[in-house]
């Protein structure tokens, strides 16, 4: 089954506020901190269901080599990123979001 990857805009935010964190932390980072995430999202769209079950729906897949999570739903053939998480933040922020 071929999947459509859509990333509602609070999961752009929290990847582009993580992104610019990186990048002030050390040149190039940010980039590599970007790619690590492309490489989550070629995952998903590949098998999304390979991915634990954490909250209604709700699934998560691990970033390698960064300590964030992002969380998603896949509904038919529509892989919808809804937050991409530092994994020291609060669980229950994510619930907010499956509405």
């Amino acid at each position: 089954m071929s999947y459509r990857l859509t990333v509602r805009a609070l999961a752009e935010d929290d990847l582009l506020e993580a992104q610019r964190w990186y990048e002030a932390q050390q040149s190039g980072l940010g980039g590599e901190f970007r790619a690590a995430i492309d490489s989550v999202f070629v995952r998903l769209v590949e098998n999304p269901h390979l991915y634990p079950l954490v909250y209604r729906g709700l699934r998560r897949a691990v970033v390698r080599r960064f300590p964030y999570l992002v969380y998603f739903t896949a509904e038919a053939e529509v892989i919808t990123v809804l937050a991409c998480l530092h994994s020291k933040r609060r669980p229950g922020l994510v619930r907010s979001r499956v509405r």
